[in-house]
């Protein structure tokens, strides 16, 4: 989830404390100007250091394992991507009051994707559906396995069961609850018995940079790993409609139970999304209940 900020101290970060940490640390970048990036996230707070360098510093507890995995996996992953992903220059240790590691990256320069930035939304379609192809075929010998470190994506989506549940029982009558469950059961119906692949694990619009209206990188690997890659498919019904989302479909391939295991967690997601902002912020509830509806019309299209 990404969110516009200035540098407003969240989580004890600041720019005072990137200088402090880049001057111990990295003395050699110290001149360097600090800024914070127009628009942030929210696991890490992201800082420009001069004009190439980024510093990424997360921002709790259970954001801090994602540093040391994609020091370690994206120098692996980048050669065999067919658009550019972070590139890791240096590792910061905790000091100067900041308790976790954290991480200095290359800037990829770009726009997050909208259909408003993308002039030909199945070709765009079409880039991710081949990004998410090419992240699935390099060796996942010894990768990160799925788990905590990925938030669960990669692990079968039952992982939220309880959650999804509870928020169906909150939005019974409010929703169609019958078919969403419906839906549910099917994604948990279609256990995963393939060989652990890589996966994102967060591909949205957010985490996609576009330049001229084509996909130009991949950033946010925090959520990646490798084991069950049906969440990497979330986007056909978040992002892509119509078009755009019969390209993706049929670009990425996948079988029928990867689809009933994406359709779970891209509901889970707009479920418990919903059931928290469906009487307090109507525009973003709309958009769940968009995605809910076009997860539940997939299912009884494909299903």
């Amino acid at each position: 989830m990404v969110e516009s900020l200035n540098d407003d101290g969240r989580a004890g970060i600041d720019a005072a404390l990137v200088k402090r940490l880049i001057a111990v640390q990295f003395p050699q970048w110290s001149g360097l100007p600090v800024e914070p990036v127009p628009v942030d996230g929210w696991d890490n707070r992201t800082y420009r250091l001069g004009s190439g360098m980024t510093v990424r510093l997360p921002t709790a507890a259970g954001y801090a394992p994602a540093v040391e995995k994609e020091h370690r996996w994206l120098p692996v992953l980048a050669p065999a991507l067919p658009v550019p992903i972070p590139p890791v220059l240096a590792l910061g240790e905790p000091g100067e009051g900041y308790p976790f590691r954290w991480s200095v990256r290359g800037w990829l320069a770009g726009d997050t994707a909208r259909p408003d930035r993308i002039g030909d939304m199945a070709g765009f379609a079409t880039s991710v559906a081949e990004f998410v192809l090419a992240l699935q075929r390099i060796d996942a010998t010894g990768g990160p396995a799925a788990g905590a470190h990925s938030f669960y994506r990669g692990t079968p989506p039952g992982h939220y069961d309880g959650e999804t549940r509870r928020a169906l029982a909150a939005l019974a009558g409010r929703i169609d609850t019958r078919r969403a469950a419906a839906v549910w059961e099917a994604a948990l119906a279609a256990g995963w018995r393939g060989a652990p692949l890589w996966f994102h694990g967060d591909i949205a619009g957010g985490n996609l940079l576009v330049r001229e209206g084509r996909l130009a990188a991949v950033i946010d690997f925090g959520t990646s790993g490798v084991g069950d890659p049906a969440c990497d498919l979330v986007i056909a019904w978040t992002m892509f409609r119509g078009e755009s989302r019969e390209a993706f479909r049929a670009a990425v391939g996948q079988g029928r139970g990867m689809w009933a295991r994406a359709r779970g967690w891209a509901l889970w997601k707009a479920l418990i999304c919903l059931a928290a902002d469906i009487d307090a912020r109507p525009a973003p509830a709309a958009e769940h209940r968009r995605v809910i509806g076009e997860v539940l019309d997939d299912h009884d299209e494909f299903g």
